[in-house]
């Protein structure tokens, strides 16, 4: 038996791994149990709450592959989201790593880095850029389940034989439905086509039972559940906007006109709360 790397930082190289350590003060559980998961070359359904970087831990993995064996030979990384408006917030959000892996291209710490492109491909891809994603496949490609479909039953799919990752977000919205049963014969036709069957990792923020869903990810091959306790932090205050609820004449003031209510105290309370907060 291998022995088991000390942090789950330790299956980086060393660009990847610099990246992180200067960007976050060390790996969220779920993420260094993710990262090793995946550097074992098993699916991983990877559950934990939102905001704990479980999406930072499938595609760190990913690119770490890319920069260590190389981009540019065609796709690599399929990511599929059941919403449209999700994966654009993925491709917004790989910005960071991979122009931090840019900037440390070159340097002490790291060799030269390939460019790692992105692309996006949903029923809003208009045709020019549909067909430029076959010409010049990127990297990593963020669709959903229909537009991979469309895919692999047109001249499309040729850009997808070298797909080696999959990563399935929100897959609790998948499992046990129509569309999940439809994504399932995309990855079978997805499997069929490529040189090697590529690793399939599922996220989720909750999903139950664990077991069913990993089945659905990954059928008759093993898959990792990564579920990693965490307790959830509340913090509560109790806010009243009038110094006595048992006089609320005297809180309206002696000229107001308001009734004896708590509702007006109330809604001025809130709309100071509204103008001075973002959100």
């Amino acid at each position: 038996m291998s022995e088991q790397p000390a942090s789950g930082l330790d299956v980086f190289g060393p660009a990847t791994r610099g990246w992180f350590e200067r960007s976050f003060a060390a790996p969220t559980p779920v993420q260094d149990a993710a990262w090793r998961a995946i550097a074992r070359g098993e699916d991983a359904l990877v559950i934990a709450p939102t905001g704990s970087g479980k999406t930072l831990a499938a595609f760190l993995s990913a690119i770490n592959d890319l920069v260590e064996h190389g981009s540019g030979s065609g796709t690599q990384v399929l990511y599929i989201s059941p919403l449209k408006a999700l994966g654009v917030d993925v491709e917004r959000n790989l910005r960071s790593p991979l122009a931090g892996l840019q900037h440390m291209s070159g340097t002490d710490d790291a060799p030269p880095i390939p460019t790692i492109s992105v692309g996006i491909r949903t029923g809003d891809t208009d045709a020019a850029r549909r067909r430029a994603l076959v010409a010049r496949p990127p990297d990593i490609l963020i669709t959903t389940p229909e537009s991979l479909f469309l895919m692999l039953t047109s001249q499309a799919r040729s850009a997808l034989g070298t797909v080696r990752t999959v990563i399935i977000d929100e897959i609790h919205a998948l499992a046990g439905t129509k569309r999940g049963v439809h994504l399932a014969l995309s990855l079978q036709r997805l499997e069929h086509r490529a040189a090697q069957r590529p690793q399939r990792i599922g996220l989720s923020a909750t999903v139950r039972p664990p077991a069913a869903v990993a089945e659905f990810l990954s059928g008759e091959h093993p898959c990792t559940i990564v579920e990693t306790p965490s307790d959830k932090q509340l913090q509560v205050t109790v806010d009243v906007p009038v110094p006595d609820l048992a006089d609320l004449a005297a809180a309206a003031g002696p000229d107001s006109e308001d009734a004896p209510s708590i509702w007006p105290h109330i809604e001025r309370r809130l709309v100071d709360l509204i103008d001075a907060h973002r959100s």
